[in-house]
């Protein structure tokens, strides 16, 4: 092997060791990257039955040329040429949708990388209690309570569907949205295209989460610019990105159409999520345990010192919807936290 490639192998093995070894995680959360919710793996957008050459997608987007922010994008120009012959959009279409589509220069800044190795290898004393201080609220804890107690029949009919605890599928929404309260005001539209087409970090990721995106929006009727969503593209109360939406999104509430914006059907989707990632129903998640117990436990940072907990499977499960121990320990303990109260 040449100088150069050890130089590579070395920098590639540098990167995987920053991500994991990074002591105090983002926050994932409207206002941080909502692109780890789901894996950043692109996916191959499959044509569904509804989906078929000569489809008409929804809107009156019409235009010979493309203009506005991408005109001299050669990426948008080639995804146009790509989607059309791919699924039968028009170029047409896609011009005109394409031409009001906005580059946020907010989202271009959310997604730049800040890199600083120093401090990614630096422990961050009590990044637990300061992670944690953000979900395990009063208010967190109450507002989980009421959003269980308004939507027990949906909830409890998911869990027996999915075979996923009730209290994880209320936990996640909270930790995500709010239960609903925070679900992101950005143009989905905008947000994918500004990612697509104006970043080169993980620009193939997200120009497959504009395909999934727009073959969503025909899939299930929505018009592509009256979509919002989270600064990178997530939707709904379970903040999905559009691969995740057209995969496991399912319509609970039997209307004919997936919405993830509607307690039904989000509450649904992310049991199925949880189902299709291998949940083990009333099994355990986590337990604390004195001591280091090899890779199975992980070691959470406190004011009050380390803590050491022993993770099984749904752990696991929890963090394929976000890669991050702090954030699947917080949907674990608020989970705990609503549950006590709910059965009161």
């Amino acid at each position: 092997m040449t100088s150069l490639s050890y130089k590579l192998v070395f920098l590639l093995v540098l990167g995987v060791l920053i991500t994991a070894c990074n002591p105090e995680p983002i926050v994932y959360h409207q206002d941080h990257y909502k692109g780890l919710t789901q894996p950043i793996v692109p996916t191959k957008p499959t044509v569904s039955k509804k989906t078929k050459p000569g489809f008409n997608p929804v809107g009156t987007y019409s235009a010979n040329k493309l203009t506005g922010a991408y005109a001299k994008s050669t990426s948008a120009r080639n995804f146009i040429g790509y989607m059309s012959k791919q699924y039968g959009f028009t170029p047409n279409y896609l011009n005109g949708l394409l031409s009001k589509a906005r580059h946020l220069q907010s989202v271009f800044k959310l997604e730049k990388p800040v890199l600083n190795v120093k401090t990614s290898f630096t422990p961050s004393p009590g990044s637990w209690s300061r992670y944690r201080k953000k979900f395990l609220t009063t208010t967190h804890i109450n507002n989980g309570i009421k959003f269980w107690r308004k939507n027990a029949a949906t909830i409890q009919k998911a869990s027996a569907t999915y075979k996923v605890n009730a209290e994880y599928i209320v936990a996640i929404i909270g930790v995500e949205t709010f239960f609903g309260l925070n679900v992101g005001k950005t143009r989905t539209l905008d947000a994918l295209s500004t990612l697509a087409f104006h970043t080169k970090r993980r620009s193939k990721f997200f120009t497959s989460e504009l395909e999934n995106f727009l073959l969503m929006t025909a899939e299930e009727g929505y018009e592509p610019r009256k979509v919002v969503g989270s600064w990178a593209g997530a939707m709904g109360l379970g903040q999905f990105m559009p691969s995740s939406f057209r995969r496991l999104a399912v319509d609970f509430n039997r209307d004919g159409k997936r919405d993830l914006w509607n307690p039904i059907d989000a509450i649904g989707s992310v049991a199925n999520y949880f189902s299709h990632s291998g949940w083990q129903f009333n099994k355990a998640v986590t337990t604390k345990v004195k001591k280091s117990l090899g890779s199975t436990t992980i070691k959470l940072s406190t004011y009050s010192g380390n803590e050491f907990w022993r993770t099984y499977q749904n752990f696991k499960v929890i963090k394929k919807y976000n890669h991050s121990n702090h954030y699947a320990m917080a949907v674990h303990q608020l989970s705990q936290a609503i549950k006590q109260g709910y059965e009161k």
